[in-house]
């Protein structure tokens, strides 16, 4: 039995669950979710928790067990509570603002990058004021919130993607807000 797909989940008030026909249905205070599952995975919703099972033990359902059980799980949390990511952008001259359905980022190409917005997910960018005696220097911050994990990571991927963080000299890019950039020294400190 996997660990993971074994734990019920409880259902939090003002979320309500629909189950038909290998599909699951979720709606909540800030959206609704939909996701099919498998055949041979059986979700059913027992004293106020869902409980996720199989049908065999072949090893396509014990993989597909843990996966569902996380993604409904998922599905719960975002529809009450919602998933957000946090980047930083460190560089001088770096900067992110919000254009209408746009996202333009100036971080030290020759040209700005822009990213549109999905209609499903909300986008802010603001500047932070300078703080004197801050090794590291964060120009703006970037927050993306959703109702879907996958589709606020996906998001945030592709903004950290355009300037990966660099771990020479100052760590300048973007990056997660919780992400540690290790500083390697350079080949002229080796000496």
């Amino acid at each position: 039995m996997s660990r993971v797909g074994k734990i019920p989940i409880s259902i939090p008030n003002g979320v309500k669950i629909d189950i038909k026909d290998n599909v699951i249905q979720v709606k909540g205070a800030l959206g609704e979710l939909s996701y099919s599952f498998l055949p041979g995975i059986v979700v059913e919703e027992v004293e106020g928790k869902i409980v996720v099972g199989r049908t065999d033990d072949t090893v396509p359902q014990r993989a597909a067990h843990g996966l569902v059980r996380a993604l409904v799980s998922n599905m719960i949390t975002g529809v009450s509570e919602g998933f957000e990511k946090v980047l930083h952008l460190i560089g001088t001259g770096y900067n992110a603002e919000v254009v209408n359905t746009w996202l333009k980022l100036t971080v030290g190409y020759s040209h700005d990058i822009l990213i549109e917005i999905p209609d499903f997910l909300t986008v802010s960018a603001e500047p932070v004021p300078r703080s004197k005696g801050s090794r590291i220097a964060v120009q703006s911050i970037i927050k993306v919130k959703g109702i879907s994990k996958e589709d606020v990571g996906k998001f945030a991927a592709e903004i950290r993607s355009c300037r990966p963080p660099i771990n020479y000299n100052t760590g300048k890019g973007i990056r997660y807000a919780d992400e540690f950039v290790k500083i390697k020294p350079g080949k002229s400190s080796a000496k």
